[in-house]
């Protein structure tokens, strides 16, 4: 061994020994992210959980008033149930569904606590790389820790090194717009004061009076577009809600899959929600507008807005719009890493497939893990709803057992990683932007087309 080879490899050594005193960064205190961090510590290894906002499960609060499709059972994970369990801690009902508020308020915000100053609030990533090396570089690139540099909550930036990085950080950041193409359409900036993305909390006063009375605009075909107009439906019957409707646009058209698997749903609250949407139309609380695509808004003489389809169609104005046409993930502070991700859906490579709406057809998804989640980035992970990317539907189980898999690599037990066991219920509508222009026949022929249950989108009032 010449002295450059002998150099190299010492150098080499010592980052390795470097690195392994360091932190594994989780990027994200939400379900998955604070599951992760309870996974690391069942390991031995050291977690610094980074969140952008001022308390645990920031997103999940965000839709505090919307109830989970799944029970207690099935939202808690294993590891963190044993974190907590020397507290005091007592597991809600087992058969109950939690609202976001209480899963946040029960359930991960005491797990945030019990981790104590491993989590750090207001603390937003704006940056993560190699340290010394940007994405070209290829030189010691694996040897080489990960630098991630942030703003605290004086708004000062600082840094951190770690030995790998999961971003638990989700997709709730960037939902998608009203526009057909993926992109806003023409005027919906502009119209931004009559526009959420969000499902209305309609037991707020102020949220309330703003769509009582009032036309409103849906855009959407999955369970947050049901849960609105189930809302809104019920808001019309109420003493307050005279006059209350519902325009509900959807890009394809209305089968026997539109509404979810009902009955047969073997997530019975996701089933009914999808029934209370049905209801809606049928009542006539809500009119479907199917097979349009918004290109452009605009505001008529009073204020209101007009949504015009690719097509030309115009739509009778309305007073608000809620767009509801799903979430992507927001990979700009990821930029100087080497991602290997899905074209469409921007997921995982080999995990695109098993979750893909254009070829997923009834089942389950296949049990995946840190093989399934890795990157050409060695030790990054994306996890929970940011590793599905576009796909519209989330599991928490599903996201537990991918920090699990991936805690058991990262501390050498590649026989517990490979041991990944998912077994999700069938049944439920998926539809990627690729099934949406399929005629409303074949949809009804195919018999519809299922997917993993989507814990995480929320649904019913």
């Amino acid at each position: 061994m010449n002295a450059s080879t002998t150099a190299t490899a010492t150098a080499t050594a010592t980052a390795t020994a470097t690195a392994a005193v360091l932190p594994v960064v989780v990027i994200g205190a939400g379900p998955i992210g604070l599951a992760a961090a309870a996974r690391l510590i069942e390991r031995d290894i050291q977690p610094l959980v980074l969140e952008a906002g001022p308390a645990a499960a920031t997103a999940v609060r965000a839709w505090s008033h919307v109830r989970l499709f799944s029970p207690w059972s099935e939202v808690i994970d294993p590891a963190a149930e044993k974190l907590l369990a020397p507290t005091g801690w007592v597991r809600p009902g087992g058969s109950a569904y939690p609202s976001g508020a209480d899963w946040a308020g029960l359930y991960l915000q005491p797990l945030a606590d019990v981790l104590g100053e491993k989590v750090r609030y207001d603390t937003t990533v704006t940056g993560v790389s190699r340290a010394g090396r940007d994405r070209i570089v290829d030189a010691d690139r694996d040897t080489q820790p990960f630098v991630i540099h942030y703003t605290g909550p004086d708004g000062a930036e600082g840094r951190i090194h770690a030995r790998a990085v999961i971003d638990a950080s989700g997709t709730w950041s960037t939902p998608g717009p009203a526009g057909g193409s993926g992109l806003p359409a023409i005027g919906e900036k502009a119209a931004a004061d009559r526009i959420s993305y969000r499902i209305p909390d309609l037991k707020n006063p102020a949220v309330r009076a703003r769509y009582a009375g009032k036309r409103t605009a849906v855009i959407g075909s999955g369970a947050s577009a049901f849960t609105a107009l189930a809302c809104l439906a019920d808001l019309a019957t109420s003493d307050d809600g005279a006059g209350t409707h519902a325009t509900w646009i959807l890009r394809r058209g209305i089968s026997g899959s539109t509404f979810g698997g009902g009955e047969a749903d073997q997530l019975p609250a996701r089933g009914a929600l999808g029934l209370a949407a049905k209801a809606a139309v049928d009542d006539g609380y809500a009119d479907a507008i199917t097979g349009f695509r918004t290109d452009a808004v605009e505001r008529d003489g009073d204020g209101r807005l007009v949504l015009i389809g690719e097509d030309n169609r115009r739509l009778a104005a309305v007073d608000e719009v809620v767009a509801l046409t799903g979430l992507r993930p927001d990979l700009t502070f990821l930029e100087e890493l080497r991602l290997g991700l899905d074209e469409r859906l921007q997921a995982p490579i080999a995990l695109a497939p098993l979750i893909d709406p254009n070829q997923h057809s009834c089942g389950t998804v296949y049990p995946h893990g840190a093989g399934e989640l890795s990157h050409p980035e060695k030790g990054l992970y994306l996890v929970g709803m940011k590793s599905y990317g576009r796909a519209p539907t989330f599991l928490a189980m599903t996201g537990y057992e991918q920090v699990r898999s991936i805690a058991a690599h990262l501390a050498g037990d590649h026989e517990a990683a490979e041991r990944v066991e998912l077994t999700l219920p069938e049944t439920g509508v998926c539809g990627g932007a690729g099934l949406f222009d399929q005629p409303a026949a074949d949809e009804a022929s195919a018999g519809g087309c299922c997917a993993a249950p989507a814990t995480l989108t929320p649904g019913g009032c």
